[in-house]
């Protein structure tokens, strides 16, 4: 049998540049939604809600990148509130990861593809732990940098020892890119997928044919990831990737992780309207979800 013949049976269609518009759509019918990242505190979210009313755009996800453990309770609980309030979705990232453990290789050239994963047992317990305090205090969205960690969280889930209804999201950080892996990331939990950053729309359009979960894909990045900006490739992507989150506001960071200022959580929205207005412009049938959504992570 021909490699391509066996793909295309086990699920993963061949690649070509003639794309077809993507059929698949969000619950509500809608085909992309808005989430900004690296809202990494109360008062860059706060910012963030603010200036979003201001500019008349719908961001439906905020993401917290830097890690759960370095968020205090009320810290959390704040971004909560806010999240209820606006009815958008809160994922927060697992602290615990080999860049903040004693690894003396996650921090070099060569170690760096070790990523944000864990290392040994007791960080996997950690990250768990992690995970578990969030939920308690009412967050339902959880980024993962960890295919092992997504494994076990999915199982706790399905065992009824984490709501059914928390959703998992996996970063770009994991080096995903290819529709086979992002198909076993589906299979093991994942709810939303965050592909590698740089890939062409017909290895997005790959993916999408091979998953039914949500994909997240950056329309800008910080400099230490490229610093690349996709604004006028926003519809043809939501045409051939729906559904699809589009992570907007990255260009305005130096790096992953970066505490976002008040002043840089409003820059970031601009960035959001900059993106709503090149669809608007050259895609202006596309839809876009309403904020609040009923399958949306929101806190409870």
């Amino acid at each position: 049998m021909q490699t391509e013949d066996f793909l295309d049976g086990i699920g993963i269609n061949k690649c070509n540049d003639n794309l077809k518009e993507s059929e698949k759509r969000f619950p509500d019918g809608a085909q992309y939604r808005f989430e900004v990242p690296g809202i990494q505190k109360p008062a860059a979210m706060a910012a963030l809600i603010d200036t979003a009313d201001k500019y008349d755009v719908k961001v439906h996800r905020v993401t917290q990148t830097k890690g759960i453990m370095l968020l205090t309770d009320s810290e959390i609980e704040a971004m909560i509130n806010m999240a209820k309030s606006s009815k958008i979705e809160l994922f927060l990232s697992v602290g615990p990861r080999a860049t903040y453990d004693t690894s003396a290789s996650a921090n070099t050239k060569e170690g760096a593809r070790i990523g944000y994963r864990l290392r040994g047992y007791k960080n996997l317990v950690y990250a768990i732990e992690d995970v578990k305090r969030a939920v308690n205090l009412g967050v339902k969205g959880i980024v993962i940098y960890d295919e092992g960690l997504l494994w076990v969280l999915g199982k706790m889930r399905s065992a009824g020892e984490l709501p059914e209804n928390v959703h998992f999201k996996v970063s770009a950080h994991c080096g995903h890119g290819n529709p086979a892996s992002a198909k076993l990331l589906e299979e093991i939990g994942a709810d939303s997928f965050n592909p590698v950053r740089d890939l062409q729309i017909p290895m997005m359009s790959a993916i999408r044919r091979a998953i039914n979960i949500s994909i997240d894909l950056h329309m800008e990045n910080p400099k230490s990831s490229g610093g690349f900006i996709r604004h006028y490739e926003a519809p043809e992507i939501i045409k051939a990737v729906a559904p699809v989150y589009l992570k907007t506001g990255g260009a305005v960071a130096a790096h992953h992780g970066w505490d976002t200022t008040e002043a840089q959580a409003a820059e970031r929205v601009r960035q959001v309207f900059l993106v709503q207005s090149m669809i608007d412009r050259y895609y202006p049938d596309a839809k876009i979800s309403n904020v609040g959504a009923k399958d949306m992570a929101i806190p409870e």
